[in-house]
């Protein structure tokens, strides 16, 4: 907590305890002040240790004559931000964990039972278990922040709340509520927790809470009483309703064959809602069992990932803050960048041949910062800081300069000609090229060193993969910048080998033509996406190609996808002709209506799904060896982890490298083994 309480606080004294993770004080008004402060670390997670030193509080305090006890954090960052992960992969046997489980059951008991008055005071993030422990609290103050993230995101990492979360939760806030949180695993912002009752008291200034919290003792404050509708979604009838259009609704989103945690949780709520000690019981040994499944193990393998791209781009001693981009090119992918760097709060200049060209870009803009930020004024602001500028006044004055023109090589050094000698000397210069190597486009620049490629996914919005690319002569200065300036923008930048199609592109072109082939065969569209779709990828390879455009597939098929596709380009030209450019058009492979692609039903043995998806798969899958052979990004888990955010491969099977080495030979229907 930064800011001491009044008064009362002036005569603290420190426990005798001996403690490595956490501050504890008494006040004179008999106020026990928990302060985490987990060692070495620059956030607080519940790893063993810290959790046995909590247990050691929990003793001096019950030996105590307290009025109240406040539980807070010494990091800027947030609370608890949840159980240190790391030590999931210590477990092989679920008994091990159920058991583990259930000793912290115990020791959250005691906290929910403390007879002095109990208080989570929070701020930044406040996850997992860190929100289980909160809510063994009496009462939970939240600061009002930017930063306030508050929710149970378990099913993330293929398990669910542990430590009492499905038990509390649904209490605090009734079952259709809890349910919601916990099945979706997203975090809360303060305003929306508060509405809920996850917590309950927001103060506007984190300086605040040590006030409020000794307020919230001295009045022994209390969570506000459930409304009846609330009370009556965990109760037997409406549990078995609500349990029912749950597993539904999940089920759209999440196979239970290889996400099973969701409707672990459903069943266990259901079966169990109306006797607590049994819910607990049932918690502890389900939990048990998902933390030592391969999709679990999968998913922490996602998330080791995914903090690992998320440093790249934390270069040390790099001093590069992007505060403005010019963009060239006004079309989908070179409007939907600009506007999406200018949601993460920088100045962006849109370039094109004629105004005509960027208004449809600036329309677009407008949609998404009325989605995506929360006021009518940031709307509006951000709408003030993407300027049309046709006349290329913002090439001097930016920081990056991202050529996003039609894939032709020849234009784009044409630009590039242009560009370079009104650049700063420190800007960088970046291409959105999704296939044409550096080595061709540089030799256009007095300075071949400084381009490199910022490969964006559609829609810019959504797809959180970026590949910096980089040829053998690229400066690893401008390299550093790349990844720096992604990682501001809130990508996952993948620094990536030139080569033509890069990783991604390259190992999506062999896939969609298999697929092709196998339709040109005389398979149903329906039935290659059922089984696609069924081993664990999110749409099918027809589908992806209607959605990527028949006009990129055919380019793709031209330059990425090698001899024998013959038939394929041939197929593609027709429908190109009729103007069926897949999505965009409206026609394609299917027709889309409302933005959903219109599929016939069909009786398909499904029986037959696993083969159909070995085959598509096959030449995905070799492709991807061929890339790891290359080295085309540092090492296996880079190329595992720039697959599933950029193709969306089965996040289950941990990538397609992980698959290979540990499913490879299994049955592709059989799922992850459990």
């Amino acid at each position: 907590m930064p800011e001491a309480a009044p008064n009362s606080s002036v005569s603290e004294s420190s426990s005798p305890l001996d403690l490595v993770h956490w501050r504890v004080t008494k006040d004179r008004d008999d106020i026990l002040w928990v302060v985490c402060d987990r060692a070495n670390e620059s956030t607080n997670s519940l790893s063993q240790a810290v959790l046995s030193e909590f247990n050691d509080i929990l003793d001096y305090a019950s030996a105590q004559k307290l009025n109240g006890m406040v539980i807070s954090s010494a990091k800027k960052n947030g609370f608890i931000a949840g159980a240190d992960i790391r030590e999931f992969e210590s477990f092989d046997d679920a008994s091990e964990v159920t058991a583990l489980i259930t000793r912290g059951h115990e020791m959250l008991f005691r906290l929910e039972n403390m007879s002095c008055h109990t208080v989570a005071a929070v701020h930044g993030f406040c996850l997992g278990g860190g929100l289980e422990l909160a809510m063994a609290c009496d009462y939970i103050i939240a600061a009002n922040a930017d930063n306030t993230r508050i929710g149970l995101p378990e099913v993330q990492l293929g398990i669910f709340p542990g430590l009492g979360g499905s038990v509390r939760l649904t209490e605090r806030v009734g079952g259709m509520k809890g349910m919601q949180v916990m099945l979706t695993g997203r975090p809360l912002r303060a305003k929306a927790a508060r509405a809920m009752g996850v917590v309950d008291e927001l103060v506007e200034e984190t300086g605040s809470l040590r006030w409020a919290a000794r307020r919230a003792v001295m009045k022994k404050r209390k969570p506000r009483k459930l409304s009846m509708v609330d009370r009556l979604s965990n109760k037997a009838p409406a549990r078995k309703l609500l349990a029912k259009t749950m597993r539904k609704k999940t089920a759209e989103k999440a196979n239970p064959k290889h996400y099973p945690a969701p409707f672990a949780l459903i069943d266990l709520w259901e079966e169990h809602r109306d006797d607590r000690k049994a819910m607990f019981r049932a918690e502890a040994e389900a939990v048990g069992k998902l933390m030592v499944s391969d999709t679990a193990k999968s998913l922490r393998r996602i998330f080791y990932m995914t903090e690992r791209l998320k440093g790249m781009g934390k270069v040390d001693g790099l001093d590069f803050d992007v505060k403005r981009v010019h963009v060239v090119g006004a079309g989908v992918m070179g409007g939907d960048i600009a506007a999406w760097c200018v949601t993460q709060g920088m100045d962006v200049t849109l370039q094109d041949r004629e105004m005509k060209y960027i208004e449809p870009a600036l329309k677009r803009a407008k949609k998404l910062f009325r989605r995506r930020l929360k006021t009518r004024a940031a709307s509006g602001a951000a709408e003030a800081r993407l300027v049309p500028d046709v006349d290329a006044k913002g090439v001097e004055r930016a920081d990056v300069v991202i050529e996003a023109i039609y894939e032709d090589r020849d234009a784009k050094q044409a630009l590039y000609r242009e560009l370079e000698p009104r650049m700063a000397p420190h800007a960088v210069l970046a291409t959105n090229t999704s296939a044409i190597p550096l080595e061709e486009l540089s030799t256009a620049l007095e300075n071949p060193a400084r381009l490199i490629g910022l490969h964006f996914f559609n829609p810019v919005a959504k797809m959180q993969l970026v590949e910096v690319v980089h040829a053998p002569n690229t400066d690893q200065s401008f390299i550093d910048k790349g990844t720096a300036f992604c990682t501001q923008i809130n990508r996952f930048p993948i620094p990536t080998k030139s080569s033509p199609g890069f990783l991604v592109n390259r190992v999506l072109a062999p896939y969609l033509m298999e697929a092709m082939t196998m339709y040109l065969e005389g398979e149903s569209k329906e039935t290659l996406d059922a089984a696609a779709v069924d081993f664990g990828m999110p749409m099918g390879p027809i589908e992806l190609a209607d959605v990527v455009g028949l006009d990129v597939c055919s380019k793709v098929a031209e330059t990425l996808a090698g001899d024998g596709v013959e038939k394929q380009r041939e197929m593609l030209d027709g429908m190109l002709a009729k103007k069926h450019f897949g999505k965009k058009s409206g026609q394609g492979f299917y027709e889309w209506k409302n933005g959903k692609p219109v599929k016939a039903t069909t009786d398909d043995d499904q029986n037959r799904y696993p083969a159909l998806a070995e085959r598509l798969l096959k030449p995905f899958l070799d492709e991807c060896k061929k890339c790891s052979n290359e080295s085309i990004v540092a090492d296996d888990d880079l190329l595992d982890a720039g697959i599933i955010f950029g193709t969306g491969f089965a996040p289950f099977y941990g990538g397609p490298m992980n698959y290979l080495e540990n499913y490879s030979g299994q049955s592709s229907a059989a799922g992850a083994k459990s």
